[in-house]
């Protein structure tokens, strides 16, 4: 079973978000923001990252130009709802980065579930 690290600031985004995940088959562990999910990943190294990317303490650009400088290979899906430049503008930066996949919120559960499935196989 794959393991899934979701990093976001929405707790109750973050959580069904989880829900969801977890009925598809997946193990998923939580984190509230960048700079808590980069500690989780460095204890217990998960299968994919998921991660907003507006968010306080550390933004998800940040955690994704961290983890992908020391963890070349890790696959992330970025997610946003947009901010100031709104979420295109954000999402190509991730994607820019290193992110494999990127999502608008709301966020399309079979969409989600592709991508997902795609970045494990």
């Amino acid at each position: 079973m794959a393991n899934i690290l979701i990093i976001d600031d929405d707790n109750q985004f973050r959580t069904m978000l989880r829900k969801m995940i977890e009925r598809n088959g997946y193990e998923v562990i939580e984190a509230s923001d960048g700079k808590e999910g980069i500690k989780l990943y460095r204890k217990n190294p998960t299968d994919l990252i998921i991660t907003d990317l507006i968010m306080p303490e550390k933004d998800g650009i940040e955690t994704i130009q961290e983890l992908k400088k020391d963890f070349p290979d890790i696959k992330i899906i970025a997610i946003s709802g947009g901010g100031r430049l709104g979420p295109h503008d954000y999402l190509h930066l991730a994607k820019m980065l290193g992110a494999q996949r990127t999502l608008t919120k709301p966020i399309k559960l079979p969409e989600l579930l592709k991508a997902i499935e795609e970045l494990l196989e």
